[in-house]
């Protein structure tokens, strides 16, 4: 994602209002919040702690730097597991209506949390997002600063996405802090601050048995190693939906949850 300079310490945590539209997080819902952690452990190398959201939160850490969010799932939440961005909004519910408005669809939400409220929708096309507002995770500024994951819409029409998205999230509506869209080719590119922060390609059909080419968001994790970690994620009971060796690997955890592992330079948001 973006490779905008951290923000000091004295700062403070920074609000969604100053970067609404753009992802700023991404996060798996699953059913087994402990398993997950075995698994992802085992395949990434990621430690776990307590996030500030509660007991049923975590946070991914890599070498003490966070790298995504995890939660288990209530039996009340008739949704998918599944990897998901989350973008920053200035309003939840203004947001969410926005959404219902244009025919997506509001699952969860918006749920009040310690830091802010969130909600998980899905758009025209049954790709699932969540929205955000209030004060992002701790250490967000040196997450967006080193990357360490990236997001791709893959739709059926990734121009008519961009309407979608770009009214209910803000995009390109000109005030400060708001996200630029920009064509190249077949692709949509999300831009915040002039860096590429995600993309939306089309192609996807919306009935097709394959999970990987059905409209979703996709959720990248760049590795050094990705024969290395596709390995290990069979060795734990993952599963390989599409692999270009060397290159990136969609996988499926034993819960469920689709992500993807892409080599450093082989597919980036640009």
């Amino acid at each position: 994602m973006s490779r905008e300079p951290a923000a000091t310490a004295a700062s403070g945590p920074t609000s969604t209002s100053a970067v609404f539209g753009a992802p700023c997080w991404v996060s798996l819902m699953t059913r087994d919040l402990r398993s997950a952690h075995d698994f992802y452990g085992a395949v990434m190398g990621w430690e776990f702690r307590q996030a500030r959201l509660g007991e049923e939160f975590s946070v991914a850490l890599s070498d003490g730097k966070a790298i995504a969010g995890m939660g288990a799932l209530s039996p009340a939440f008739h949704v998918a597991v599944a990897w998901t961005p989350y973008f920053a909004v200035e309003n939840a519910d203004a947001t969410a209506a926005r959404i219902r408005e244009r025919s997506g669809t509001v699952a969860v939400g918006p749920v009040a949390f310690v830091l802010g409220r969130g909600a998980l929708a899905a758009d025209r096309d049954g790709a699932v997002f969540g929205i955000w507002e209030g004060e992002l995770p701790a250490g967000w500024e040196m997450w967006r600063e080193a990357a360490p994951a990236w997001v791709r819409l893959h739709t059926r029409d990734a121009f008519e996405a961009a309407i979608f998205y770009g009214e209910v999230l803000e995009w390109a509506c000109g005030r400060p802090g708001s996200c630029d869209v920009e064509y190249e080719g077949d692709e949509v590119v999300l831009r915040h601050g002039g860096h590429a922060v995600a993309r939306l390609s089309s192609g996807a059909l919306g009935e097709a048995p394959d999970p990987a080419i059905r409209p979703r968001w996709q959720v990248h994790f760049p590795v050094p190693d990705v024969e290395e970690r596709v390995t290990a994620a069979l060795r734990h009971g993952g599963t390989v939906i599409a692999h270009e060796p060397g290159a990136q690997a969609t996988l499926r955890d034993p819960d469920g949850g689709l992500f993807t592992l892409t080599a450093p330079g082989s597919a980036e948001p640009g």
